[in-house]
């Protein structure tokens, strides 16, 4: 019998991007694994030594579809602390119980394509950025997302 490889654990340090038009018109996603769960793009590093504008550039592609280079990627030089939820600490090694969130944002020509891997995410929206806050989960998402005309490109 070949023993069963187990997958790594997720490394605690993560991007959030606000993936947004010139008009302040955000994309958020919603989670396969929490129906009416809204939220911008986010992902853990895949390596350590990944740096964080790499890590947001893969993200959005494997959750969106959408090339960074179709846009103008963002700094924005923010970073959120986090608890992890309770329902996603066996994802990490044990003891860790915060992450690491660094913020990104991108702009993308209105009418952008999505297409979303269905493994993560079961729907897409654009919304106005003020609506687009009141609907995510996430508190710290939904902060980065009324900050979003400070840092317009």
């Amino acid at each position: 019998m070949i023993p069963r490889m187990s997958k790594p654990f997720k490394i605690p340090l993560s991007v959030l991007v606000v993936i947004h038009t010139p008009a302040l018109e955000v994309l958020l996603i919603n989670r396969t694994d929490s129906p009416g769960f809204w939220q911008s793009v986010t992902g853990s590093k895949d390596q350590e030594d990944e740096p964080f504008e790499q890590a947001a550039i893969r993200e959005v592609r494997e959750e969106t579809g959408i090339d960074a280079a179709t846009g103008t990627l963002t700094d924005w030089g923010l970073e959120n602390v986090y608890d992890i939820y309770p329902r996603y600490l066996h994802r990490y090694a044990p003891g860790v119980t915060r992450n690491r969130e660094h913020v990104f944002g991108l702009c993308v020509p209105a009418g952008t394509p999505v297409t979303l891997n269905p493994r993560e995410h079961t729907a897409w929206q654009w919304l106005p950025y003020r609506h687009a806050a009141d609907a995510c989960f996430s508190p710290s998402n939904a902060e980065a997302i009324l900050m979003l005309p400070e840092f317009m490109p």
